[in-house]
């Protein structure tokens, strides 16, 4: 890496989880950290809303997010930070879809109890007579999302519960789609090996994810606020509001870092920069072209008077037709996540940055949004009528097929500056959990304080073929 010695200074790029990990670990090292921030509040994509409605505080996080984590050491870390904030919690899941609701994850025997007859004759043939002639595709560099399912269960369950909220969510047709997001995602077997767990010899049931967790009292956004606080105690620097606009290089190095606050661009002069910035905007930044790209998120958050909308910590929305591929209820992580006797939804919907539902006023997609919620038996005359929209420009990296290569690209490219380590889900481009962006912070802390080039490693950090979520200690 040639990272010079002789400067201590660390210029931060984002104060997400990965970024503020990375900062806690060079201030512990001694190095001069300042943290810059395009928001008003830290977190990123693990910040927490705060909404002083008419009823009370409602709190509504970016999107679903839980700690777990396979890293003792991380847990044991969270645990002290947030001292008795730190809630245990389990997590129930169901999937709706044509006025039907299964468990989440999919399940043979629920199946079996709750589908049509039509479709449970689709899934007997394919189990029947076609997946035990089919081999799993495992190419995950070149097969499709649709390849990769329709191998593993069949094209019965592939169609409907797979196809359409696939397509929703990403915006392109699941056969563009790249197998890794599947095999990111989705630990089941295949449908042969979800039958044989039926047998009543069997007591391990299948899973994607890990029922138990850990949640702060006040919204997962908690643990980076108190991040900050302790950060700024022990000196850092930390500005709120400073969107990056460029950077001055020179000899391969970056220089100082650009950034806007209150009107005016300021310079940060630097030796190191750890960015944790899309990996697309750096490149653009560095007078460089990416085609990679990301899907936006908007979320409408609503407060509800009645206690409970259902027993759900969410649910998976798989109609086409429905906006949303989310319900989600914030109380069933925290029970301080509304006021007594209330509860709130938050609708997670994807979409384009510009597009016709990013843009819309949020009375408008209120009132489109109550028309999806009546028909899933959501009582929207308990809805109190106030209603905000957060944004998420930079949710999911676009996994098309054959993007790893264009991925490749840009590392290379980005790493030909020696004093800029990535990391982070926007800045490696990669779907990871909270716990695996932290982890990547402290790497990318580690590369500097050992004066190592750790950034392949940062690069390709827990990319295993496994759903490391079904490992959690947490």
């Amino acid at each position: 890496m040639e990272l010079s010695k002789k400067g201590h200074r660390v210029a931060v790029l984002g104060a997400g989880p990965s970024g503020l990990m990375a900062a806690w670990e060079l201030q512990k090292a001694g190095f001069l950290v300042t943290v810059i921030e395009a928001d008003e509040r830290v977190g990123g994509l693990a910040a927490t809303h705060v909404f002083e409605g008419k009823g009370g505080t409602y709190r509504f996080d970016f999107g679903g997010h839980r700690f777990i984590t396979h890293n003792p050491e991380l847990l044991v870390f969270i645990e002290e930070l947030m001292e008795d904030d730190l809630l245990h919690s389990i997590r129930s899941s169901v999937i709706r879809y044509r006025d039907r609701t299964y468990d989440y994850p999919l399940a043979l025997g629920n199946i079996l109890k709750n589908a049509p007859w039509s479709l449970l004759a689709g899934v007997a043939k394919d189990l029947l007579f076609v997946l035990p002639f089919t081999k799993a595709v495992d190419d995950r560099e070149s097969a499709s999302f649709a390849d990769w399912i329709e191998s593993r269960f069949g094209t019965t369950l592939y169609r409907h519960f797979f196809e359409g909220y696939t397509g929703k969510l990403w915006g392109i047709d699941p056969k563009d789609l790249s197998a890794d997001w599947a095999a990111q995602r989705i630990s089941l077997i295949d449908l042969k090996e979800v039958a044989r767990r039926l047998l009543p010899r069997s007591s391990d049931t299948p899973r994607t994810y890990a029922r138990s967790y850990r949640y702060p009292k006040y919204g997962f956004g908690a643990i980076f606020d108190r991040l900050k606080e302790r950060l700024e105690a022990n000196g850092a620097t930390i500005l709120l509001n400073a969107p990056v606009t460029g950077v001055r290089t020179e000899k391969g190095q970056i220089k100082s870092v650009s950034f806007k606050q209150q009107g005016q661009v300021e310079a940060l002069e630097t030796d190191y920069v750890v960015s944790t910035l899309p990996m697309p905007l750096m490149m653009s930044f560095l007078g460089e072209q990416s085609e990679l790209k990301f899907r936006a998120l908007r979320f409408l958050n609503m407060p509800m008077n009645m206690e409970n909308i259902s027993t759900n910590t969410w649910q998976y929305l798989s109609d086409p037709d429905i906006l949303a591929t989310r319900l989600q209820e914030p109380r069933r992580r925290s029970p301080f996540m509304a006021p007594d006797g209330k509860t709130s939804m938050m609708l997670e919907i994807p979409c384009w940055k510009g597009d016709e539902i990013w843009s819309m006023e949020d009375h408008r997609l209120f009132e489109r949004a109550k028309q999806d919620m009546n028909r899933l038996g959501v009582n929207m005359n308990k809805a109190t009528g106030e209603c905000f929209s957060s944004y998420a420009e930079f949710a999911y990296p676009l996994m098309s097929k054959g993007y790893q290569s264009e991925r490749n690209k840009n590392a290379e490219c980005l790493n030909q500056y020696n004093n800029l380590v990535m990391c982070g889900r926007q800045g490696t481009f990669r779907y990871i959990f909270t716990d695996t962006a932290m982890e990547m912070g402290q790497l990318a802390a580690r590369s500097l304080i050992d004066q190592q080039d750790y950034r392949k490693r940062i690069f390709e950090f827990r990319n295993e073929k496994t759903v490391i979520e079904t490992q959690s200690v947490a």
